[in-house]
């Protein structure tokens, strides 16, 4: 499965942005497609995930009630709408995929290249 991330850019403080994972070369709705994100000089971290069936979701609880990711099986796309975002959003986001819905990054077996977000004050 290839992964390419999509959408990132520099927002003000309390601004929304979308990014975008297009997935191929796989069977992509048998995937759970994480995102994690990596600022200057720390370490990946979680942000969200969604299962490869069904409605499960979950949030780092740093962005809980601010983001929101979403899939399309049938365009091989996965989203994460970011609302409100702060400073501290500031990073590279990754997308992800692997075989079950985990905040590990180790339970991902598939990564894009990731995009940068910037958020100013």
């Amino acid at each position: 499965v290839q992964l390419q991330a999509s959408g990132g850019g520099l927002v003000q403080a309390g601004g929304s942005l979308r990014l975008s994972c297009a997935a191929s070369g796989g069977t992509f709705s048998r995937y759970a497609v994480g995102w994690f994100r990596q600022a200057p000089g720390k370490e990946r971290e979680f942000v969200a995930t969604s299962a490869w069936i069904g409605s499960g979701t979950y949030y780092a609880e740093s962005v809980k009630g601010r983001f929101t990711i979403s899939r399309d099986n049938a365009k091989n796309t996965v989203t994460l709408q970011m609302n409100n975002l702060k400073p501290e959003d500031t990073a590279v986001y990754y997308c992800a995929a692997g075989r079950s819905v985990a905040t590990l990054i180790r339970s991902y077996d598939y990564w894009g290249q990731g995009t940068l977000v910037t958020v100013s004050s």
